[in-house]
């Protein structure tokens, strides 16, 4: 089928077959379909959209573009999470090795900072010597040896969707639920998993702040990947302020490590960690019981195995073998600290949790080009929660900075993120829903 046919049938709203769908994909990928092709291809879908049967031939076309990765030899099921981003969101760097403890395998390919949101791949990048980008057998290796590995999209892993993406991130179609969805499964899939779960977020730190829009979006994902084969469910959950209480790079790394070895557990942080574990569990069929899940989720948590297998995940993959003991002397630390001051008295009524995001990156623990060095040292750290109630003068949270002015730029957004406010507001739940096929 000639691309320009292919393109015409979508924008009279037509449907597509599964085999033309194919065509145009392995065009994307071998450049004989161009970039202006593209473009109208997704802007008529951005218009008609796509149905489910379609979705899943994009996906599972993109998926094709590359390598799919093979897991078989090794004896753990193959389950992965994948999250649509949050500020204080580095479940993955505690959940990985939490599911792991209990039996899977997770091959966890994550990305990097994008927007007001931090990226997986920034912070483990904040540990000397670990190796996001590994090729193949040292990503299977580390997934042997420790069950676990958390690595970075490779150039052989759903190609296609790397230049479909970079044409719609300069077209304005990225907002399609079905583009979207087709280029967050397709490079799952490509990781050969037997079972995904995902993490929707929505709030206003979130992606997508409407919750009916967030679920759509699950509802989509959790459709499309089970019509493609591999069992998914997803959880909804709430980033109308930061998950963890640290937001950047090395910060949320020994966040991380703390939670793992038990010297701090954030509460919000805790539940949502724990319960996607438990739906890992389940899901990969590991566990038949959703209580009985958490309870063994909880239990390699609480008896360090985790943390264990975190360490050895960090090692395998370039690291120091001893970081999980001796993480503070392997992070770098900003060159200035400076406690943020309650302004008032009274109880956190609400944070605009991607003015936090921001501030991160104004500090430079984010990029305003793709090209731009991320600093690993700076940061936001001991963020209270909302509904917490605060005297006049204590802290709101620690500022990590490089110099004074953006040390100064940070607070100032930081004062107004918080609102405060005399009565003690309602908090919601941080897990709002599950979704299921």
């Amino acid at each position: 089928m000639l691309a320009q046919e292919f393109i015409r049938r979508k924008r009279d709203g037509g449907d597509l077959a599964a085999d033309a769908i194919a065509e145009f994909v392995r065009g994307i990928t071998d450049g004989s379909v161009t970039d202006a092709q593209i473009s109208a291809f997704a802007m008529a879908v951005f218009f008609n959209g796509l149905s489910a049967d379609e979705t899943v031939a994009l996906t599972l076309s993109m998926r094709d573009s590359g390598d799919v990765l093979d897991w078989s030899g090794i004896d753990r099921p193959i389950c992965d999470k994948h999250s649509t981003g949050g500020v204080g969101d580095n479940v993955s760097l505690m959940l990985a090795p939490i599911a792991a403890a209990c039996g899977l395998g997770v091959p966890m390919i994550s990305g990097r900072g994008l927007g007001h949101t931090g990226g997986t791949l920034d912070k483990m990048d904040s540990i000397p010597g670990y190796t996001t980008q590994p090729d193949n057998a040292l990503f299977r290796r580390a997934v042997e040896e420790a069950g676990c590995a958390i690595i970075g999209q490779t150039a052989d892993l759903a190609p296609a969707d790397k230049r479909f993406y970079g044409v719609r991130d300069v077209t304005a179609t990225v907002e399609s639920i079905q583009l979207i969805t087709a280029s967050i499964l397709s490079k799952k899939l490509a990781a050969g998993l037997g079972s995904l779960v995902l993490d929707v977020k929505f709030g206003n730190g979130a992606f997508i702040a409407d919750y009916d829009k967030a679920r759509e979006l699950a509802k989509t994902l959790v459709k499309v990947a089970n019509g493609a084969g591999t069992q998914t469910t997803a959880l909804m959950t709430d980033m109308n302020q930061p998950l963890a209480s640290a937001a950047g790079n090395a910060v949320e790394v020994t966040n991380a490590v703390e939670f793992l070895t038990g010297v701090h557990r954030d509460p919000r942080l805790e539940t949502v960690t724990l319960a996607l574990a438990a739906e890992m569990l389940v899901v990969s069929e590991l566990d038949s019981s959703p209580a009985t899940a958490l309870s063994r989720a909880r239990d390699a948590l609480n008896s360090g195995a985790a943390a264990e297998t975190f360490g050895k995940m960090v090692h395998v993959l370039g690291g120091p073998s001893d970081f999980v003991e001796n993480h503070a002397a392997h992070l770098e630390k900003a060159a200035l600290t400076a406690t943020v001051d309650a302004p008032e008295a009274g109880h956190v009524a609400s944070i605009s949790t991607r003015d936090i995001g921001i501030a991160v990156v104004e500090l430079g623990g984010g990029r305003r080009r793709s090209e731009d060095k991320i600093d690993h040292a700076v940061g936001i750290t001991g963020l209270i929660d909302t509904g917490t109630a605060v005297e006049k003068g204590a802290p709101l949270a620690v500022v990590h900075a490089r110099d004074e002015a953006s040390l100064a730029v940070a607070r100032d957004a930081i004062l107004a993120a918080y609102v405060i406010s005399e009565a003690e507001p309602e908090v919601a739940e941080p897990v709002a829903e599950r979704i299921v096929g």
